[in-house]
């Protein structure tokens, strides 16, 4: 993957710093998204799963060190890059206890902080490895990486919720996923659905699918969900989790 396809996300308050790092980052070819605040971050993060994200500490409603935890809580395994003007040793130990990959101490050159995303992201694409990505069901195909569908041959569009369920209970190996799972690790603390939400998007979800494809997401009563076997073609590889 190049820096034109890869999308970054930048979690920054000060708006002129903000301003600062996209104009670099798009100058590579990356993607960028911004967000102003540490809740928006964290949903934007959650929303649109970025390849990897910026992130600033001291920011109003979620600070940098609760964003990333959160997000590793949720099982989200996306390169941090922590920028602040807190350079104090204990201040590094605890954003990378929280998650973080790496620290950035401001004022900062624009060459290291794009040394330093360049090699954060080859360091993720070698531990995920270089299985494949790609899933086949009957007529269905699914690019995870690409975030893509085609049934038929023929595009179909999933949400980012819907991916994500989908993707969770690929990786749960068959093993039933509770509707209080599903919510916690697909919507998080940033919105208050309840359990029939994750029942209306599973609906959705095997609809777009088809019957055979989507008759693999198998009710379980009593519990929640479960990925039915005899998965056709490629296997998508499961991520280590990594604690908070």
């Amino acid at each position: 993957m190049n820096a034109q396809t890869q999308r970054v996300l930048v979690v920054e308050d000060e708006a002129p710093m903000r301003t600062v790092l996209a104009d670099a980052l798009g100058a590579e070819g990356f993607r960028v998204l911004t967000a102003a605040d540490g809740e928006a971050g964290l949903k934007r993060a959650l929303d649109e799963s970025p390849d990897l994200i910026l992130l600033d500490v001291m920011m109003p409603r979620l600070d940098g060190f609760a964003v990333a935890g959160e997000l590793r809580r949720l099982g989200r395994d996306v390169p941090i890059l922590m920028l602040t003007a807190k350079g104090q040793v204990e201040d590094r130990v605890r954003g990378l206890d929280h998650g973080a990959d790496d620290y950035l101490v401001k004022p900062f050159s624009t060459g290291e902080l794009l040394a330093r995303v360049r090699a954060l992201l080859r360091r993720f694409q070698r531990s995920r490895g270089s299985g494949p990505t790609v899933l086949e069901w009957a007529d269905v195909q699914v690019d995870f990486a690409r975030l893509e569908v085609r049934r038929g041959g023929k595009p179909v569009h999933l949400t980012a919720k819907e991916f994500s369920l989908l993707r969770l209970l690929v990786e749960s190996g068959g093993e039933a996923v509770s509707r209080e799972q599903c919510l916690d690790r697909v919507w998080g603390v940033t919105a208050f659905p309840t359990t029939r939400t994750v029942d209306t998007h599973l609906a959705s979800l095997r609809a777009k699918l088809g019957p055979e494809a989507g008759g693999r997401i198998r009710t379980v009563h009593g519990v929640g969900y479960a990925w039915g076997g005899g998965v056709a073609g490629s296997q998508l590889p499961v991520p280590e989790r990594r604690s908070s």
